[in-house]
């Protein structure tokens, strides 16, 4: 734990850790105050077709930006005194995003009725969210294009108040929509709110008048492609697969047991992507720059056990302490209706524990650049998770779908091990001799 903090003392990390912090509270905050509008106004039912649409939204918004944002800010980073590369970065990730936003785009505004009945059946009539959606779909592409430029640049502390006046703004909305309209405005602010940022993310950029000017069409590259395409592929399959498998996984769970069921599941996702986002962040900014600085075993897996030993006890502890207090948690988050959510805890919190032990040594694989490793276990976890999933729902219930994840993410973690058990106990084994 030591090393851990020593290490964001003596780098930039510092401070961007606090401000990403800061950031983080304020979407958790504004995410349980969101739910529990939803809990109160729309009811278990809304739940579950709001949590299709995220997850739609979530894949759509990945693929407009063809999944260029960890590489452009990366890029960014390093070529910023150089002009020249610069602007071929800027360029050429401004007109491939540009042409792939447009393209999703006119995919869901024409197809709107055919992705209405995949994520709400034949019997909701939401096309008009998915044309808001495709309408909107520009706008967040080019926001997330100059946060990509102001990370790059490191201006933290512009993202820092850019994302929260963000936030704040998105919630009013979000609010005042499900107050006036109850789901079709709990839908419509899903995909209106990550583009209402969009004017003062562009009043930043544009006092950046030479970034603004470098950006031409002449000088989009394909040895800049070629830079990015390993983050891109990389980021869009995980990025499309897993929310487009929960979207198949929840209409499952409404198919065979029940809408109320599928919502339930749903708002147990919502509580737990709010205690990942602390140790997700933590990993981001400090195991992915560590992974990318390491060059031998010993260091990798000094790492790895370094942070078992000082973050897994603490995070652990934080899920013993949520499943001891879930029937105050789900009170607090969603309502009294939502109490059977308090069954899914268990395997849930099994499940996510199991994940950030294999997530951490899998980031090896974005650091280093493993293509193929990383293609080829994402779509092992996803094949896994839809059948143990599919079998388990049969089995058990909607509590199947949690036992799914915790034996999705189990068979993960044995993969991962045998993929780097030379690395980890190897070395080990070396030193005891």
């Amino acid at each position: 734990m030591k090393k851990f903090i020593n290490y964001i003392n003596n780098n930039v990390l510092f401070k961007v850790a606090h401000l990403n912090s800061a950031t983080i509270v304020t979407k958790i905050i504004a995410g349980i105050l969101t739910s529990k509008a939803i809990a109160i106004f729309i009811g278990v039912e809304g739940m579950a077709l709001i949590g299709n649409l995220r997850n739609f939204l979530s894949a759509v918004q990945s693929f407009a930006i063809l999944g260029f944002y960890n590489g452009l800010v990366k890029y960014i980073a390093e070529f910023k005194n150089d002009v020249l590369q610069l602007s071929k970065t800027l360029s050429t990730a401004y007109y491939l995003g540009f042409f792939s936003t447009i393209l999703m785009s006119f995919f869901c505004y024409y197809n709107a009725d055919s992705i209405n009945v995949f994520l709400f059946s034949s019997n909701y009539n939401y096309a008009y969210v998915i044309k808001v959606l495709a309408l909107a779909l520009p706008f967040y592409s080019l926001n997330l294009f100059c946060f990509s430029i102001m990370n790059g640049f490191s201006k933290y502390r512009m993202l820092l108040v850019i994302n929260i006046i963000g936030q704040i703004l998105g919630l009013s909305i979000t609010l005042l929509l499900i107050y006036q309209n109850n789901i079709d405005g709990a839908l419509v602010s899903a995909v209106i709110t990550p583009s209402l940022i969009l004017l003062m993310t562009l009043v930043a950029i544009f006092n950046q008048k030479s970034l603004v000017s470098s950006v031409k069409i002449t000088n989009v590259s394909l040895d800049i492609l070629k830079k990015f395409s390993p983050f891109a592929i990389m980021a869009l399959v995980s990025a499309i697969a897993l929310p487009l498998i929960s979207i198949v996984i929840r209409n499952y769970i409404i198919d065979t047991v029940g809408i109320k069921q599928a919502g339930y599941w749903e708002a147990m996702n919502r509580i737990s992507d709010y205690y990942l986002m602390f140790i997700t962040s933590i990993m981001t900014l400090y195991i992915l720059p560590r992974f990318n600085e390491i060059d031998n075993k010993k260091e990798f897996r000094k790492e790895v056990f370094n942070f078992y030993k000082s973050v897994i006890p603490i995070f652990g502890a934080g899920l013993i302490l949520i499943y001891i207090l879930r029937q105050y948690v789900v009170t607090l988050v969603f309502s009294d209706a939502f109490q059977p959510v308090e069954d899914l805890f268990f395997w849930q919190l099994l499940g996510d524990f199991i994940k950030v032990l294999s997530v951490v040594i899998a980031y090896q694989f974005i650091a280093k650049k493993m293509f193929w490793h990383f293609i080829i276990i994402e779509i092992f976890l996803v094949v896994i998770m839809y059948f143990s999933s599919v079998y388990l729902i049969d089995a058990f219930g909607v509590r199947g779908a949690v036992m799914g994840h915790f034996v999705s993410y189990l068979m993960h973690y044995g993969i991962i091990l045998l993929i780097f058990g030379s690395s980890l106990f190897g070395v080990l084994h070396e030193e005891e001799q």
